[in-house]
């Protein structure tokens, strides 16, 4: 808990950018179901006892994936993959995309206080916009629609999204913000992935993220969206039992 608060004063700029940003995307959030109740005409509660124990138990469930995270052979050591945007999605496609982000920021926010943060924040906020990236697009085409298709359709273009705002985010963002708070010269950076992925053409940022990032998050979204379809028919009752 120290921890935490000793990271937050420390880079207290890019703490308030990144609180900033959570509030920008749940309002964003917010917004687009507002707008599918409207088209539906059913008035649903945007916070319900049912709904804040769901989100309270997923996002638990989600820190602890987020929590067993692994390296990549063809990523440098930095770059973990983890599935704790599975409990995020069936949260998300059962309450509505407000419930998606609120159950990924709590995952963050309680890694943060158990674990704390080796990245200064930007593996943190990293992990909350891009699993966003995923999350908002695949729960909202659900959310307007809720049939098998919408799902499926849902879960391909936010995996189409967060592989390709993923890839643009570390290019054109975090990598260069790794650099700056870590005092480590981008180009050393980038040697890293040529050093584990013969594809990384060596000082290339483009082809460091093509075939490093890209690859991670097409896996991660497919997996997800893969499993999200196979078990949320089944978990879709349980979760919805007693709505209130």
């Amino acid at each position: 808990m120290n921890g935490f608060f000793e990271s937050v004063a420390k880079n207290t700029l890019f703490a308030a950018e990144f609180l900033l940003i959570i509030v920008a995307i749940f309002l964003v959030a917010l917004a687009l179901e507002k707008l599918a109740d409207r088209k539906s005409g059913i008035k649903e509660r945007t916070f319900s006892t049912r709904k804040m124990t769901v989100t309270a138990m997923f996002s638990a469930i989600a820190m602890i994936l987020h929590l067993l995270d692994f390296t990549l052979p063809f990523a440098p050591f930095f770059y973990k993959l983890d599935f704790s945007e599975l409990p995020v999605l069936i949260g998300a496609f059962a309450f509505g995309p407000v419930t998606g982000v609120v159950i990924e920021a709590v995952k963050i926010l309680l890694k943060l206080l158990i674990k704390g943060t080796s990245t200064a924040f930007v593996g943190d906020l990293a992990n909350f916009v891009i699993g966003c990236s995923f999350i908002l697009p695949a729960s909202t085409i659900y959310y307007f629609k809720k049939s098998k298709k919408s799902a499926v359709t849902g879960c391909i273009v936010g995996t189409l999204i967060l592989t390709l705002f993923g890839t643009a985010f570390n290019a054109v963002y975090l990598l260069p913000a790794f650099s700056k708070l870590y005092g480590m010269p981008l180009e050393d950076i980038l040697a890293m992935g040529a050093e584990v992925n013969p594809l990384v053409t060596d000082g290339s940022i483009i082809s460091f993220v093509a075939c490093c990032v890209a690859p991670m998050n097409v896996i991660k979204g497919g997996s997800v969206s893969l499993i999200t379809m196979l078990v949320y028919k089944r978990l879709s009752p349980i979760i919805k039992a007693g709505r209130t």
